[in-house]
């Protein structure tokens, strides 16, 4: 201590209390920053490591010229192709193409003004986050109350559920089966989102399923094998070796490798490349590829409708749509290591021009979804477990209809906008889903797909018809933790129980039917299968419980859910239902289900055997830590309170010899119902569809007494 300064300190005992204290304070910031980091994900089991893309040499000034030249003639003759697009002689065609792209108005078109910023800043190569952030290190963003702020534009990116795809804040339309709002006030903020949502759509969880690569053997190949890519990390922006599992944990930020490795493109670029989407193995782990070529950076803009489908199509149109734009991701699957295709839509309604009347005005997804900054809002109603940057926000019809949207017909407008009161817009504009549409998968009897080359789970019932792929719920905004739609019928009180219902009953005869028959054809490669016990369980779930467990479940909905069924106001909107049988861990079951266990790509679709595929996914690190002590003081106690169960059990269903313990195959005991608002047709429903004795409407689930019911079906105005 030879600073005069401290000498003095240290001669008094208050200036020693000081210095100790400054020590402890370095030390403990010493500590958060670099320590606990290395800690931490050590003990989740994750790998961070700076990541590396092909992006090519530095272009010359020719070089980069004569690329600017190319977009900019590539772009304009694509606009005179549209232009001319309803001319049918193939000569007279080209002839109308080359004078347009004569006349002075294409010459002086300038659609891609990167060209000249790139030029003017001396870019001639593109490197992700670090290129754009040299001009855009800021950005100013309107909230919605009208104020400006500027904020770091890589944190805010950092920051969004696009992101991290998982939210600790309050805002969520979601109710736990305890009937307590999900990261409401009073609870414990538990990390929610698609990060760590179970799901029998995807059948596993982000972590298990992130980059994988599958050996396949399709037909076309004569049993060589493919090396095929697969994982949730196709969708999403992050680009390293796991989802942004730090940014969930306390105290924890996105490591600076992985804010290098954000996609700024796949959202801005028309331009982008899908065929570049494929997975990259090397000594750190496996990873997702990036279009990182100066060629797409130079189109960069606004996102468009095109942009959000390259990861949104899979979840609406679904992989297998047919007559998709040029560049889209189905069609663009990889120029090696292609991506798998996935039978099945999820929600089954598509936002292509043929089907959807916003689609064909040329809206795009950000007219509705109104973006603050890089937080987009999904609106302020919801039924599942997708996190919101914007919960507060709403995305609704009447944002641009108004509420009573029924102008030209001056006969029927008064009783179609007297409509809106009980009816959302979806309800009679949504008229069907794509044929597609996936309500039963079973992932417990894989079969083989000869196209892909691999085994995959077994669509039992698909539709995209009312009744059958979807059902008409009343619904306040509001949803369970099992993505259940809650709402009430506003005038019969105490009638209407979906959760005992429409929701865990099939009994349409056509269904009934289709179920038997996929059976039967499981049953040529599962002998052992009971078909008729495999339609009863797969029709109704709740065959699962004991009556005990059943007697718990009515209980809990009338004290817990029915509260949050008759809050705000009801309407009827259509949703997509949906159900899986997956294998379930049964030590944390409940009334509304257990449990559900992963599957490991890779085993499952080259073996098809899908007991080994869960034991490999329980072998995931992170999956380990869910069953110690600090993750379940952490998030799964609170997590299971929502889900219906007092709490997490900690115990491993893996035993000391590698086999599995209290791990069963069930159908989920309810079915999902997801929102669909896509899909809209201009014109709406007629009358009858509804209003009639075989209307597509169930009255009497809605809660309608019988008197009632037999009013709506024989309206004196329909005769």
């Amino acid at each position: 201590m030879n600073s005069p300064i401290i000498t003095r300190l240290w001669n008094h005992r208050w200036g020693r209390r000081t210095i100790w204290l400054l020590l402890i304070l370095v030390a403990g910031g010493a500590t958060v920053r670099w320590i606990y980091p290395e800690l931490l994900t050590a003990y989740i089991g994750v790998v961070n490591a700076p990541l590396t893309y092909d992006i090519g040499e530095p272009l010359s000034e020719r070089e980069f010229a004569r690329l600017g030249a190319e977009l900019t003639q590539n772009y304009r003759q694509e606009r005179a192709l549209a232009q001319t697009a309803s001319e049918e002689n193939p000569f007279a065609r080209r002839l109308k193409v080359d004078i347009l792209m004569r006349t002075r108005s294409f010459q002086k078109e300038a659609p891609y003004p990167h060209i000249e910023y790139f030029y003017k800043a001396g870019i001639r190569r593109y490197e992700g986050p670090k290129t754009c952030l040299t001009c855009h290190s800021t950005i100013k963003v309107t909230d919605s109350d009208g104020k400006v702020r500027q904020v770091n534009t890589l944190e805010d990116v950092v920051h969004s559920v696009h992101f991290k795809f998982q939210s600790t804040a309050s805002g969520f339309s979601t109710f736990g089966f305890d009937g307590r709002e999900v990261n409401g006030k009073g609870t414990q903020p538990i990390p929610v989102g698609k990060i760590d949502r179970a799901c029998g759509v995807p059948g596993s969880f982000t972590w298990t399923g992130w980059a994988e690569l599958v050996k396949s053997k399709p037909a076309h190949g004569n049993g060589e094998v493919e090396i095929r890519s697969e994982g949730c990390g196709q969708c999403h922006i992050g680009g390293g070796y796991h989802p942004s599992t730090e940014q969930m944990l306390p105290g924890h930020d996105a490591p600076a490798e992985a804010k290098a490795g954000i996609d700024c493109l796949i959202c801005h670029a028309t331009g982008y490349d899908m065929n570049q989407r494929t997975v990259i193995e090397d000594k750190h782990g496996r990873r997702w590829n990036q279009d990182r070529s100066l060629k797409t950076a130079l189109t960069v803009g606004q996102p468009t409708a095109q942009t959000c489908l390259f990861c949104h199509q899979h979840n609406m149109g679904g992989d297998r749509e047919e007559n998709l734009p040029a560049g889209s991701a189905p069609d663009n699957l990889g120029y090696s290591k292609r991506r798998l295709l996935h039978p099945g839509a999820k929600r089954g309604n598509s936002f292509q021009k043929e089907f959807d009347v916003h689609a064909a005005a040329g809206m795009v997804c950000t007219d509705c979804h109104q973006p603050e900054g890089h937080k987009i809002p999904r609106g302020d109603k919801g039924v599942d477990l997708v996190a919101n940057d914007l919960p507060h926000k709403k995305v609704e019809c009447e944002g641009c209809h108004t509420a009573a949207p029924h102008v030209k017909d001056t006969q029927d407008r008064a009783l179609l906008n007297g409509h809106v009161d009980r009816l959302s817009c979806e309800a009679c504009h949504i008229k069907e889903l794509r044929a597609d549409n996936v309500v039963l998968r079973d992932w417990v009897h894989p079969v083989w797909d000869a196209e892909e080359g691999v085994y995959v789970f077994k669509d039992v019932y698909q539709s995209g018809k009312p009744g059958k792929g979807f059902k008409f719920l009343w619904f306040n905004g509001n949803g369970t933790f099992l993505a259940n739609a809650l709402g009430d019928n506003p005038v019969a009180k105490n009638r209407y129980n979906p959760l005992m219902n429409q929701l865990v009953k099939i009994d349409d005869p056509e269904a009934l039917a289709q179920i038997r028959q996929a059976a039967l054809e499981l049953q040529k490669s599962y002998p052992d299968l009971d078909v008729e016990r495999y339609v009863k369980e797969a029709s109704d779930p709740l065959t699962a419980l004991t009556p005990d467990m059943l007697a718990k479940r009515q209980k809990m909905i009338e004290e817990n859910i029915r509260p949050v069924m008759e809050k705000g106001k009801s309407r009827l909107y259509p949703f997509k239902v949906f159900n899986a049988i997956m294998y379930e861990e049964m030590g944390n079951q409940g009334p509304f289900g257990a449990m559900i266990l992963p599957f490991d790509y890779p085993v499952y679709y080259e073996t098809g055997k899908p007991l080994q595929s869960v034991k490999k996914a329980l072998e995931h690190p992170i999956v380990k830590r869910m069953y110690e002590a600090p993750f379940k003081a952490y998030m799964m106690d609170e997590f299971m309170r929502y889900f219906g169960v007092g709490r997490w059990s900690g115990e491993y269903p893996v035993n000391s010899d590698g086999s599995l313990k209290n791990v069963e195959a069930h159908w989920m005991r309810q079915m999902g119902s997801l929102m669909v608002n896509h899909g809209i047709r201009k014109e709406g429903r007629k009358c009858k569809e509804c209003h009639s004795s075989k209307g597509i409407i169930d009255f009497e689930a809605l809660g309608y007494p019988a008197e009632r019911i037999a009013e709506l079906q024989s309206l004196p105005e329909m005769k």
